[in-house]
């Protein structure tokens, strides 16, 4: 079993300022206890006329290091940017640490560098040398299952795959670019899986689309055999110049272990008000999105499921994303976060009315909402379903089950 190589060791932050093409190292993470890593921007960062915070409630532009907020072990928005479950077990498998957690600066190290958003982490504050090797998807995929079955791979597959650890979740996924230059993540299904989750969310990017979301777009395409999940990545621009992003999770100052389920939507509202572009737009917008999870049984709307761009002055919400129909085994569900400010989060749009004035909304403009999604929904399930390529068996599974369920509707 290998020794974790870069604990205590100075990680270096670099950062894509807003429109450029080129990085510059922003500072440094130190660690100074066992459970707390301290971030101090660089001088040269700081004398920058364009240089923007990373996170302006966390890391705002000043001298000297910065502890962590509310007890965390490292800034919000810099935890954005390292692996998450998947990623993390890749990197166990390529540095043969089993199942034994690593430090958070051999995660930050051992990771690809075309991670979501705009930061990366390297072992230079002078030179910047990315990680992105990269394979064919078919290899890829082969090494995703070989990950999943605990076998070790191959250095230059396990480099490769290494990519893919650059964007956060739990499923596996690859990071592929086409011939036009444009990126995605792409979604692997596996034999491990034991509902069709590829194609189910792929219907559910179709029906959000329909109902007036803002969401990225996506397609399904085979390889081994399998379904693939490409989804356009929301955090490049042509031209492939990185946008900050800031999870919920940071916006709320939560940890990612726990806190992703104990934050709430109005309290996420609240942050997007503050520091939001369209204040005044935003609460429907979230409540929206709100209706929609609940319309498509989609409970797995953690705070680390949402996002907002970060520009050094302004947050914006980004494409909503990991729309995800839940299998159930019952009619009650809950949703991760409360949708009002009294702690409900019950799956029902009764519950979601309730709280329309958290989101500045009407009770009739709340409803209006809900007869608007769940219409639109009902009307274009066999576009869409057609459009994901779902077989009857996937629909029959979906259909009036995840999606629509009868107690969404239970007053």
């Amino acid at each position: 079993m290998t020794s974790d190589p870069y604990r205590a060791r100075r990680v270096f932050v670099w950062t894509w300022l807003p429109g450029e093409a080129t990085p510059v190292v922003a500072g440094a993470v130190d660690r100074v206890g066992a459970n707390r890593l301290d971030f101090t921007y660089a001088r040269s960062y700081l004398d920058n006329q364009n240089a923007v915070s990373l996170y302006t409630t966390e890391l705002p532009l000043r001298r000297g290091a910065q502890e962590p907020l509310g007890g965390l072990a490292i800034a919000a928005c810099l935890k954005d940017a390292t692996p998450d479950s998947w990623g993390e077990r890749v990197i166990g498998n390529r540095l043969g640490s089993g199942d034994r957690e690593l430090s958070i600066e051999t995660y930050m190290l051992e990771s690809g560098s075309n991670r979501l958003g705009a930061i990366d982490f390297q072992q230079s504050a002078q030179e910047y040398r990315p990680r992105l090797n990269t394979a064919g998807l078919d290899e890829l995929y082969n090494a995703a299952e070989k990950v999943l079955a605990g076998e070790p791979l191959s250095p230059a597959i396990g480099d490769a795959l290494l990519n893919g650890t650059a964007v956060g979740g739990a499923h596996p996924k690859v990071l592929v670019t086409d011939d036009s230059g444009t990126e995605y993540i792409a979604k692997l299904s596996v034999s491990a899986d034991v509902h069709p989750i590829i194609r189910a969310e792929a219907v559910a990017i179709e029906l959000a689309r329909y109902c007036g979301l803002d969401v990225p777009d996506a397609r399904v395409i085979r390889s081994m055999g399998r379904d693939v999940l490409l989804i356009e990545r929301f955090d490049r621009t042509p031209g492939g110049r990185r946008r900050h992003v800031v999870s919920g999770l940071a916006m709320l100052g939560l940890d990612a272990l726990l806190g992703a389920r104990y934050g709430s939507y109005p309290e996420m509202l609240d942050v997007l008000r503050e520091l939001g572009r369209a204040p005044r737009d935003v609460g429907r917008r979230l409540f929206e999105r709100v209706v929609f999870n609940v319309a498509i049984g989609n409970n797995d709307d953690h705070a680390r499921n949402h996002a907002a761009f970060w520009d050094g002055e302004y947050l914006d919400l980004t494409s909503a994303f990991d729309l995800t129909p839940q299998i159930r085994s019952t009619d009650t569900s809950a949703q991760a976060m409360s949708i009002g400010r009294d702690g409900s989060r019950t799956s029902q749009f009764s519950v979601c009315v309730a709280a329309a004035a958290d989101y500045g909304l009407s009770r009739p403009d709340a409803q209006e909402v809900v007869d608007r999604i769940v219409a639109t929904i009902e009307g274009t399930w066999r576009e869409a379903a057609d459009a994901a390529g779902l077989s009857e068996a996937d629909r029959h599974t979906l259909w009036k089950r995840s999606i629509l369920n009868r107690s969404t509707f239970y007053d």
